[in-house]
C-alpha cells in the first residue's frame, strides 16, 4: 500500500493534553498511519492512503475535536488564527497582550491589597483610596471596582475561557480548562459576593459584608491569566530561539539568480531556474543552484551547509552547493538540481519534518498528560470537599480548589520533549549533521555496536601512491616507466600512479608496442627495452627475478597496500604501493566510539590480509572481509539477534539495504542519494568524527528531556500537595492562587531554558590526522630518509584564503616536502622537508605562483 506523507497545521492548542486528543482524533480515522502532533511547532505529520482519507477529511476530525487544521501552505478559516504565520507574531500578540493585561491588574492589586501593602511597607494610603474604598459602607464600591477592572483582564484574555470550556464540555480538558475554571471559579465567586455584600448592607447585615469584602478573588482571577501569560510569553521567545538553525539556513537561499539566455545575462528569480541553466555568480553572492563549474576559479564559503570554516577552492569540473558563499572569483556553472532538489532545500525539509517528529519518550508524556487534566480536576474537587467536610469555611475550600487547578497546568510537560528534539536537530544541522527524526535522535543514544563500510566510510576512496622503491632505476625514471605504462592502461590502480607522477612533475616515458594482460599486467617497449608492469606472479612467469624481495612485499601487503611491480631489460626496476588510505576523521573517531565503550566492526569486501591491515592499524573491534553487498544487512540482523544496538555507517547503493535494517542507519554525505535516503541521519562533511557527535548529541538530547520531565513533574508533585493544604494544619503553609498560577508559569519556563542549554553542544573534533597515524607507526615511505629540515618562510602578495591554498598547494607539490602550514594573518608559511632546500629553490616556486618570497 502506498501512503502519502503530509503535514498539517495545528490551531488552537496549548498543552500536551491538546496535541494527545488531536493525536487520538486523527489516528481514529481508518487509513491513517504514523500520526505526529507536535505542540512546539503547532504541526501535525501523518501517512496516510489517499484510497481511504483526503485531507479534507482529516481537518475535519481536527476541527471536530475543537482545533484548527490546515494543509502545510494553506489556510482554512478555523486555522487562521492570531499569531500563527510565526513565533515572532505569536510572541508579539502575547506581549501586547500582556502589557493591557498588566495595565488593568496594578490598579486592581493596589486596590485589593492597599491596606496590605500598607501593612507590610509601611508607605501611607491616599486619603482618596480610604474615603472610596475603607469600610463596610464602601464595600460594595470597593467590590465593584475591582470587578470593573477585571473585566478588560479577562476579555484579553478570552481564549483560556473559550477554549478552555469548550474542551471541557467536548470531555477532554486541556491546560486552558484548568487555567479558565480556576479563573472563572474565582471571578463568579467574586461576583456571588458583590450580591451578598449588596443583601447585607440593605438589611444592616455590617458583619457579613465584612465576611465577604475580605474573601475576595477578582485580583486571583486577573493574576492567574496574566501570569499564565507571561509565562507563554517566555516560552513563545524561547520557541523562537530553538528554530534559529532552520531560520538561518532558509535565509541562505539567494532570492535571484543571474543566467545565460540566448547568450544574453539576465535576472530572474531562483525560483525559476531549470536543471541546465548556465549561472554566473560574482564574488560576494550566494550560489544558486547545485551545479558543475564550467569556467573560472573561486573560493567557496561551506560552513553554513558543512561547518567546514575554511573556503573550499573550485574550478573547472568542481561541484558547487547552492546556498554556500561565492568568497574570491567569478564562476559560469551549470545547474543540475534546483529548487525543491537542492541541497539547501532537502536539509531544510530534514530539520523541519525532524524537529515536528516525536521520539518514542514523547510518546509516554502524552499518554500521561492524557489523563493527567482529568486527574486533576477530580483532586481539586476532592481536596475542596474534603475540608468543606472537615469544617473549613466555603471560602478556605474554594482558595484550595482553585490553587490545584492553576498550579497542575500541563504545558511543562507538553513542552518537555519537543524543545529539547527541535534545539538538537537544529545544532546537529549546524554542524553537518542532518538528523531525520526524533526516533532516530533517541535511538542513537543506545548504540552500543558501530558497523561502517570500508571504502568511501572509513577510506578516502581513491586509491593513492604510499610507497616507492626504487631499485635498479633511480625514483624519477622508475616514476616515469610507471606513468608511461599506466598512462594505456584501464586499471583501476593506474589513475593513482599517474596522479603521482604529475604531482612530482614528472612526465611519462613514451612506449611502444602496448599490451594489456587482462588480470595479469602490462608490458611495453621504451626505447628498445622491454618494459612490464603487474603483480609478483606475473612477472615471475616473465623470468624475472622476485623472490629477495619478497619480505617487502609481504610487508606492504600486511600493510593493506597493493604492491605494483615494475621490470626492464629482466630485471626488477622497482615496486610502487598504492593504497586506498584511511580519512583523516577515521582513527579518531574509532578511537572516540571504543572509548564510550562501542565496538566498532567494519565490513568490507576486500580480501581478509588488506582488512585485517586496516583493523590492526585503526584499532578495530573486529574486521569482517569478503563481504558481498548483499550479505550486509544480514550481518545487521546477525548483530540485533544477539541484542546488540547497532549503527551502520555507509555511502554507497551496496549499502542501502544495511542501512534500512540497521537501528540506526547514518549516510556518509558524499554518497549517493539511494544511501541518504535509506539513512535515519545524514554526515553532511564526511567526517566520521560527526558520527561520534550524532551519538554524543543524541545522549545529551535525552538527557535533557529527562531533566525537562523532572522539571514538570517535580512542580506537581511538590505543589499539588501544598495547593490541597496538607501542610495547613501543621505549619499553616497553604498555596494562593496567585502563587499556584506564578509556579506553574516558572515550570514551562525553566524546561524552555533548560533545553536551550543544547546550544552550547560542541561536536567532536578529530585529534589526530592520517599523516599523523603513519609518523606514528613509522609507516613514512620506505627508503626515504628521516626529517632533516624545517623552515619558516615570509612570503608577500598572500591576500584571501585562495592565495592561502594556492601557496599550500604549490609548496607541497616541491620535491622532498612532507608538510606545510600556511598561516595568511602572519603572511608565513612553515615547511617540513626531508631533504635540504636551498632559499632559491623555495623563491622560484613562491614566485611561479604569484607571490614573492621576503625572507
Amino acid at each position: 500500500m502506498a501512503l502519502k506523507k503530509d503535514r498539517f497545521a495545528v490551531t488552537g492548542m496549548t498543552c500536551s493534553a491538546c496535541s494527545a486528543r488531536v493525536e487520538k482524533a486523527v489516528t481514529a480515522l481508518a487509513g491513517t498511519e504514523k500520526v505526529s502532533v507536535n505542540l512546539l511547532t503547532n504541526s501535525m505529520q501523518l501517512s496516510y492512503d489517499e484510497g481511504k482519507l483526503t485531507p479534507a477529511q482529516i481537518i475535519a476530525a481536527v476541527e471536530q475535536a475543537g482545533y484548527g487544521a490546515s494543509l502545510q501552505g494553506e489556510k482554512s478559516a478555523k486555522a487562521a488564527e492570531p499569531g500563527e504565520d510565526s513565533l515572532a507574531k505569536e510572541a508579539e500578540n502575547m506581549r501586547k497582550r500582556l502589557i493591557w493585561s498588566a495595565a488593568f491588574l496594578l490598579p486592581l492589586m493596589y486596590i485589593a491589597m492597599h491596606n496590605m501593602i500598607y501593612a507590610w511597607s509601611g508607605l501611607p494610603v491616599p486619603d482618596v483610596m480610604q474615603m472610596l474604598f475603607d469600610g463596610p459602607e464602601n464595600a460594595v464600591t470597593f467590590t465593584f471596582a475591582q470587578f470593573l477592572l477585571l473585566l478588560p483582564i479577562m476579555y484579553l484574555n478570552r481564549k483560556y475561557y473559550i477554549n478552555g470550556f469548550r474542551n471541557l464540555l467536548q470531555g477532554a480538558p486541556n491546560m486552558d480548562s484548568l487555567v479558565g475554571m480556576g479563573s472563572m471559579a474565582a471571578a463568579v465567586f467574586g461576583a456571588f459576593a458583590l450580591f451578598r455584600m449588596s443583601w447585607g448592607l440593605g438589611h444592616g447585615d455590617l458583619a457579613l459584608v465584612a465576611e465577604y469584602s475580605r474573601n475576595l478573588y477578582f485580583e486571583s482571577a486577573g493574576m492567574i491569566v496574566t501570569l499564565i501569560t507571561v509565562g507563554k510569553y517566555l516560552e513563545a521567545k524561547a520557541k523562537g530561539k530553538t528554530g534559529a538553525a532552520l531560520k538561518k539556513l532558509m535565509e541562505l537561499a539567494p532570492q535571484q539568480a543571474r543566467v545565460l539566455r540566448a547568450g544574453e545575462e539576465i535576472s530572474i528569480p531562483a525560483e525559476e531556474l531549470s536543471i541546465g541553466d548556465e549561472i554566473i555568480v560574482r564574488p560576494g553572492e550566494r550560489i544558486p543552484a547545485d551545479g558543475v563549474v564550467i569556467s573560472g576559479q573561486t573560493s567557496i564559503d561551506e560552513s553554513a551547509l558543512t561547518g567546514e570554516s575554511l573556503p573550499v577552492f573550485k574550478q573547472a569540473g568542481d561541484k558547487v552547493t547552492s546556498a554556500t558563499l561565492n568568497k574570491a572569483g567569478a564562476i559560469h556553472f551549470r545547474a543540475e538540481k534546483v529548487g525543491a532538489d537542492t541541497a539547501i532545500s532537502q536539509i531544510i525539509r530534514l530539520v523541519d519534518e525532524a524537529s515536528a517528529s516525536k521520539a518514542p519518550i514523547a510518546r509516554m508524556a502524552d499518554k500521561l498528560a492524557g489523563v493527567f487534566v482529568p486527574v486533576v480536576i477530580g483532586i481539586a474537587l476532592l481536596a475542596g470537599g474534603t475540608w468543606l467536610a472537615m469544617g473549613a469555611s466555603v471560602e478556605f475550600a474554594f482558595s484550595i480548589a482553585i490553587s490545584i487547578l492553576v498550579i497542575s497546568c500541563p504545558c511543562a510537560l507538553g513542552l518537555a520533549t519537543p524543545v529539547a528534539i527541535m534545539v538538537g536537530t537544529g545544532k546537529g544541522a549546524e554542524n553537518g549533521i542532518l538528523i531525520k527524526s526524533g526516533e532516530a535522535l533517541e535511538i542513537a543514544q543506545a548504540v552500543d555496536t558501530v558497523v561502517m563500510d570500508k571504502t568511501g566510510t572509513i577510506t578516502a576512496g581513491k586509491p593513492v601512491v604510499t610507497d616507492v622503491l626504487p631499485l635498479t632505476l633511480v625514483e624519477a625514471d622508475l616514476l616515469a616507466l610507471a606513468a608511461g605504462l599506466e598512462k594505456m592502461s584501464e586499471h583501476p590502480l593506474a589513475d593513482a600512479v599517474l596522479a603521482y607522477a604529475q604531482e612530482k612533475k614528472i612526465s611519462p616515458v613514451q612506449v611502444d608496442g602496448f599490451q594489456a594482460v587482462i588480470g595479469r599486467g602490462l608490458q611495453g617497449q621504451v626505447k628498445g627495452s622491454v618494459c612490464l608492469a603487474g603483480n609478483e606472479a606475473f612477472l615471475e612467469t616473465q623470468g624475472i627475478a622476485v623472490a629477495k624481495y619478497r619480505k617487502d612485499l609481504v610487508r606492504l601487503a600486511d600493510e593493506g597496500k597493493t604492491p605494483l611491480l615494475f621490470a626492464q631489460d629482466g630485471q626488477l626496476a622497482g615496486i610502487i604501493a598504492v593504497a586506498d588510505q584511511e580519512k583523516e576523521s577515521s582513527l579518531a573517531a574509532i578511537q572516540a566510539f571504543s572509548a564510550m565503550g562501542l565496538d566498532v566492526i567494519m565490513l568490507t569486501g576486500d580480501n581478509e590480509r588488506t582488512a585485517e591491515a586496516v583493523r590492526r592499524r585503526l584499532g578495530l573491534t573486529k574486521a569482517i572481509a569478503g563481504v558481498l553487498p548483499a550479505r550486509k544487512a544480514e550481518h545487521i540482523a546477525e548483530l540485533q539477534a544477539q541484542g546488540h544496538k547497532v549503527a551502520m555507517i555507509g555511502d554507497g547503493i551496496n549499502d542501502a539495504p544495511a542501512l534500512v535494517q540497521a537501528d540506526l542507519g547514518m549516510a556518509i554525505g558524499a554518497g549517493t542519494d539511494v544511501a541518504m535516503e535509506s539513512a535515519d541521519a545524514v554526515l553532511v562533511r564526511s567526517n566520521l568524527m560527526d558520527a561520534v557527535s550524532a551519538i554524543k548529541l543524541s545522549k545529551a538530547v535525552l538527557r535533557n528531556i529527562k531533566e525537562n520531565l523532572f522539571w514538570a513533574f517535580i512542580y506537581n508533585i511538590i505543589g499539588i500537595p501544598l495547593a490541597a493544604g496538607l501542610l495547613y494544619p501543621a505549619f499553616g503553609i497553604k498555596l494562593s492562587p496567585m502563587i499556584g498560577a506564578a509556579a506553574m508559569s516558572l515550570s514551562s519556563v525553566c524546561v524552555v531554558m533548560n533545553a536551550l542549554r543544547l546550544r552550547a553542544f560542541k561536536p567532536e573534533q578529530a585529534a589526530m590526522t592520517a599523516k599523523d597515524i603513519h609518523q606514528q607507526e613509522g609507516q613514512l615511505s620506505v627508503g626515504k630518509e628521516e626529517i632533516t629540515m624545517q623552515t619558516e618562510l615570509k612570503i608577500e602578495g598572500m591576500m584571501c584564503a585562495h592565495c592561502q591554498k594556492h601557496v599550500n598547494d604549490a609548496l607541497s607539490k616541491m620535491d622532498g616536502v612532507t608538510a606545510v602550514e600556511v598561516n595568511l594573518e602572519a603572511g608565513t608559511a612553515k615547511v617540513t622537508a626531508e631533504r635540504e632546500i636551498p632559499q632559491t629553490e623555495f623563491a622560484q616556486v613562491i614566485t611561479e605562483a604569484g607571490y614573492e618570497l621576503v625572507g
